[in-house]
């Protein structure tokens, strides 16, 4: 049951990208997906629906990208930087994805189902932060919860001003990626 939503969420994905929001309808991705318009009731109410389960898909793949990638073992600068590094290449390798959530939850009420999409990302982050906190790495002072929910904020907004928004060359998106890292150093108490 499960495999059949997931192939109406990867139809979509595919549908939307070819095709943009408005001029898919429904017919098109249980076409592409090999299924019963039924079906694709079962699972959600529009198409407009199915963009929290392309969110939570996303954000769930940046998280395994940080979880693979970053080295327990390096300093928190190192892995904080890495967190950078991964999620400015997630928002740049799925930048059209990206533009299409952000378009179809702004043009719903499925964006108030954003904090709880990334409620898992905001766990990780605290996690991360908190043993930051524990080895003594970062300010003692900083509330973990908003300060992980902040963060993550500041890196993929940066990200998505470099790949959504504008097309922005190598050296100008190097220099935002240092300038985040920099400001959240400062920030985190990593530098003076």
């Amino acid at each position: 049951m499960e495999d059949k939503k997931d192939r109406i969420i990867q139809s979509a994905i595919h549908v939307f990208r070819e095709k943009g929001i408005e001029k898919t309808k429904i017919s098109d991705i249980v076409k592409d997906a090999g299924i019963a318009q039924g079906t694709f009731y079962l699972y959600f109410s529009s198409k407009f629906a199915v963009m929290p389960s392309i969110a939570e898909e996303m954000m769930e793949k940046t998280l395994v990208q940080i979880k693979e990638n970053v080295d327990e073992n390096l300093p928190f600068s190192k892995q904080l930087e890495t967190v950078v590094d991964v999620v400015f290449a997630i928002t740049d390798e799925y930048r059209e994805i990206f533009a299409l959530i952000y378009s179809g939850l702004a043009a719903t009420d499925y964006l108030k189902e954003w904090e709880a999409i990334y409620e898992p990302y905001y766990w990780w982050m605290r996690d991360f932060l908190m043993q930051a906190k524990a080895d003594g790495a970062i300010r003692e002072a900083l509330d973990i919860q908003r300060t992980a929910e902040v963060l993550i904020g500041l890196i993929e907004s940066t990200a998505e001003q470099c790949f959504l928004y504008s097309q922005m060359d190598d050296e100008t998106i190097d220099m935002k990626k240092k300038a985040v890292l920099m400001f959240a150093e400062y920030a985190l108490g990593l530098r003076d």
